[in-house]
This record gives structure tokens, C-alpha cells and sequence, in this order.
């Protein structure tokens, strides 16, 4: 037997490959409500060490249902066998097309990658093809897990043993946040907003692939703790209750497309939604907010008579409905300004027509109040170029010097860039291109000063680690198959991400020697 000496020495190298983990969470897509991707609570995995990382699966897992977007995670859940660290996702009931005639919500245990339980939901979607994809949200206490289901209704899940929360009358779970769950569906994830004291729960509705039918986005904001709803209607916004069919004459369109759903940016107490497709009518008096952002309260209030809180729509409107550029195809990121700004709150929109433009969310569009066009205070192109952007951009502060970092990625082969914010000559906020990769890339995340995302690797694609300051590639992880909307998370030490296969992977530090250390009973 080794002497206790040798033991401790182990012990010291297996701190060397992974620090200590503490008990963190990723309780919705983007990691929190405005879709950052920022992990900054992330320790052990970082710049020195991520060349390290390894497959911790022994084989990747087969998932009962095919995932089409990403998982979120909680820690150290009381199910009925033992405490446990739980991925949620929501999966459709067929591999090959992702079809949505089944929607299943997942409850996989994040160590081996096994089904803690599962629950699934027929609905009525028209085509073998459409498919719902948004991620799951878990409130702050840890409690319930909310999902879209493809039968139109947002349901309430208990977190550790899936029996859903079952309560009748006008406020009463499942709630319904569409009358036509066969043209609309949940592409956005669901968001959690918490103020004061209270959470909301925001689910934004677009149609399916295609543009097929009568669907008009909209969103709908619950009070999770008395459970009465708003409705904001992107056309026809004067009517506050779902649309039925035809329920808004010959207007049709406006989906809530991005991968986000809705963001919500505590600093102003609003949340925004960026809209694709659809008539734009809003600044001659209509009712029609195609190709816009739009705010809201936090409870999904308006600013009555069918008018947002601001809105920013940009000049060229038309063009984007004319050529099918969704203004709304991502959700809008939110972007800590620089010291001395004269612009307090900021946030950023990129849609398919491959343009960033930056937006003052106290005076959207410069005019003082909705419906006008234009006002953004910078415009400039996506570095990497192409077209139909649908990646969520993350955001990183520099510890270093405090700036502001977007990363903007598109995974249909045009590349990933990293943009830093400053000040014009006016102190206005202002984005310039600090590197370029002509990699493929899925929505990206940053912990602990690392960037990672899905993407070109040895002709094919991996989990690749970048440096946030110049893009340069710091690790890749095995290939995997070719991912749709799927993209990674990272939280406790671990990188997990579903495939174009629906397999789950988890690639983190080997521990091996600590646990062998901890194992034997030695103090070191």
C-alpha cells in the first residue's frame, strides 16, 4: 500500500487537473434571463487547463426523444432515488425529422447520463416536419420545471419527480399560450424574469417551418405565483387574448423566432421581444409590429391600445419582409456600456440579414416612444459575413479591463467573431471586429474566461474552446454529428451538448486520482 505521503502528492495533482466544484446551476437558455451565455460562476474549467478536457461519458448517450435545442441544468435535486445533479430537455418523438407530434421533457441525470423520468405530450402538428425546440426553464427556487407543450399549453413540472402540477380555472396549470398548436409553436425557449419578489414566465409563439398557415407571434407572460396571464399580440396587438383562426383577418405572420424567447434586462425592468416576418404598419397608425423589437413589462404589459412600451424597427423594414431577412430570427443580447456612455442601457439585435445594430433601450428608436423607424445608434455588418443568422450571441466582460465582448457565431459555414465595445467620438457606445474565425459556429457561451461553441473541426464539427481576446482555438472535443439548433452549456465543470443524433456528451477534467485519493479515507 502506498504511504499517505504518496496519497496527498496525488491528491495535489488531481487539484492540478480540476479545481474544486461548488454547487452552480443553468436554469434557462443563455444561463440567465438575458441570454448571456455568461457562466461566471464557473472555477475549475479554465484557459490553463482546457486542453485537458476529456469525454466523461463512456459512450455518448442516446436520448429517448431527438433534442433540438439546449439542455439547462439544477443541482442537487431530491428525486426518489437520492439526491441528484439533473439536465432538462425537451425532445420531439421521431430522429430522422424531428417530428412534433410527441413532445417529450426529460429529466437526465447528469452524472451517467441516464432517464430520472420523463413526460410526453401529443399534439396536432400539421407536417412530419415541423418540430418545437425550445429549451425548458426552471424557476429560482429549484421547485418546477416549465415546458411548451406541441398541445398548446406551457406545463409545470415538479423538479425531482415529474408529476406535473394539475389545478383547474382561468389561472390553473397547464396553462394555454396558443388556440392553434397546429401553425404555432414554441421555437423560442421559455424565459424566467424575476421582480421584486415576483417571477414571470414568458413564452413567445411563431409558426412553423415554412411560414405555413394562420399564426401571429405573440407572447405570453405568466405570474407564476397567481398564475393570471398578458398577452402581447405582434399583429393585431390591439386584441390582448389569443388569436383563434382568422382571428386577425388576412394578417398573418410575426413570429417571436430567437433561441432565447424573450429577454429580460433587469436594469430597465422590461423585457423585449424581436419579431420576424409580418406586416410593419405600427408608424401610420396600425396594429402590425412585423421586423421590430419590442418592449414590454416585466409582467408582459403594454403601453396600451395595442402599443408597446418602445419599439425600434429599423428603416429598411420592407426589404426584410420582401426577402424573408427576420429582423427577430435571434433574440436580442444585452451589453453592459462602458464607463462614461451616454447611453445607460444597451442592447443589440442581429437578424438574417447579417446585421448588428445597436439600440438604446431608454429611447429605442430615438423618437421618444413606439412605432417610429430607424434611430439605432450604430449599424455595421456581422464580421464573418453570410446570411440567416440564428445563433444567439453571448456577451463577456473583461476582468481584466472591464469591457464589454459580443461573440457572434453563424453554424451555416460562415464563421464566429468577437466584437468589443467602446465609445464613439460622442461617448455613444460603439462595436468594432477584433478577430474573425472562419469556423461554423452554434450559439456560444464563455466561463471563466474561455469562449466555447459548436463548430468546424477536422472536417466535421466539435465542441471547440477559443480565446475570447483573439479566437484562437484552445481545445476540440471529438466529432460529433452535425447540430441543428443544439448547442453547449457549461456548469460545475462540465460541458454538455446533444448532437444532430440526439446524443448527449459531457466532456470535462479527469478526477480520477482525487477520487481514488478521497476514496481510501485519507486527509490530506
Amino acid at each position: 500500500m502506498l504511504a499517505k505521503s504518496v496519497y496527498c502528492a496525488l491528491l495535489l495533482a488531481g487539484a492540478a487537473l480540476a479545481a474544486p466544484v461548488f454547487a452552480a446551476d443553468w436554469l434557462q437558455f443563455g444561463h440567465d434571463a438575458t441570454h448571456s451565455g455568461n457562466n461566471s460562476a464557473e472555477t475549475s474549467i479554465s484557459a490553463s487547463n482546457v486542453s485537458q478536457l476529456i469525454s466523461l461519458y463512456p459512450t455518448p448517450v442516446v436520448l429517448p426523444a431527438k433534442v433540438d435545442g439546449a439542455p439547462v441544468y439544477a443541482s442537487g435535486v431530491s428525486t426518489p432515488n437520492g439526491v441528484r445533479d439533473l439536465l432538462f430537455l425537451f425532445g420531439s418523438d421521431n430522429f430522422s425529422d424531428f417530428s412534433s407530434t410527441t413532445g417529450t421533457l426529460m429529466a437526465i441525470d447528469a452524472a451517467n447520463g441516464s432517464v430520472v423520468w420523463s413526460k410526453a405530450i401529443s399534439g396536432s402538428a400539421s407536417s412530419s416536419t415541423q418540430h418545437a425546440s425550445a429549451s425548458p426553464a426552471i424557476d429560482a427556487a429549484k421547485q418546477y420545471v416549465y415546458s411548451f407543450g406541441v398541445d398548446g399549453y406551457a406545463h409545470k413540472y415538479k423538479i425531482g419527480d415529474g408529476s406535473e402540477v394539475l389545478t383547474s380555472g382561468p389561472t390553473g396549470w397547464p396553462q394555454r399560450v396558443t388556440l392553434k398548436p397546429d401553425v404555432e409553436k414554441a421555437a423560442g425557449s421559455l424565459m424566467i424574469a424575476k421582480s421584486g419578489g415576483t417571477e414571470y414566465l414568458h413564452v413567445v409563439l411563431n409558426g412553423y417551418n415554412g411560414d405555413e398557415g394562420d399564426y401571429q407571434g405573440h407572447n405570453v407572460a405568466i405570474n407564476l405565483a397567481t398564475g393570471t396571464q398578458k398577452i402581447f399580440n405582434v399583429m393585431c396587438s390591439d386584441v390582448t387574448t389569443l388569436l383563434g383562426s382568422g382571428g386577425c383577418g388576412a394578417v398573418h405572420h410575426g413570429g417571436i423566432w430567437g433561441r432565447g424567447g424573450a429577454t429580460y434586462d433587469a436594469a430597465t425592468n422590461r423585457v423585449y421581444v424581436a419579431t420576424g416576418n409580418g406586416t410593419f404598419s405600427a408608424n401610420e397608425g396600425g396594429k402590425n409590429w412585423g421586423d421590430s423589437v419590442l418592449a414590454l413589462g416585466v409582467d408582459g404589459s403594454s403601453g396600451g391600445n395595442g402599443a408597446p412600451l418602445d419599439s425600434y424597427t429599423p428603416g429598411n423594414y420592407q426589404q426584410l419582409q420582401d426577402q424573408d431577412e427576420d429582423l427577430g430570427s435571434i433574440s436580442m443580447a444585452i451589453l453592459p456600456v462602458p464607463a462614461g456612455s451616454t447611453v445607460q442601457h444597451l442592447g443589440m439585435q442581429v437578424g438574417k440579414d447579417a446585421n448588428l445594430y445597436l439600440i438604446d433601450l431608454d429611447n429605442m428608436s430615438g423618437s421618444g416612444g413606439p412605432a417610429h423607424v430607424g434611430g439605432e445608434i450604430q449599424s455595421l455588418a456581422v464580421p464573418q459575413g453570410g446570411n440567416g443568422m440564428k445563433e444567439q450571441p453571448s456577451v463577456w466582460v473583461n476582468p481584466s479591463d472591464g469591457s464589454t465582448w459580443l461573440f457572434v457565431g453563424n453554424v451555416f459555414g460562415h464563421g464566429i467573431s468577437g466584437l468589443q465595445l467602446g465609445l464613439d467620438s460622442a461617448n455613444r457606445p460603439h462595436l468594432t471586429a477584433r478577430w474573425t474565425q472562419n469556423d461554423s459556429s452554434t450559439s456560444s457561451i464563455v466561463a471563466n474566461g474561455v469562449l466555447y461553441d459548436a463548430g468546424s473541426c477536422n472536417n466535421g464539427i466539435c465542441v471547440v474552446a477559443r480565446n475570447p481576446l483573439t479566437g484562437n482555438v484552445l481545445w476540440t472535443s471529438p466529432t460529433i454529428a452535425y447540430p441543428h439548433w443544439q448547442s453547449p452549456i457549461l456548469v460545475n465543470g462540465a460541458i454538455y451538448i446533444v448532437d444532430g443524433d440526439g446524443k448527449l456528451w459531457k466532456f470535462g477534467l479527469d478526477q480520477a486520482l482525487s477520487d481514488v485519493v478521497f476514496q481510501n479515507g485519507f486527509d490530506a
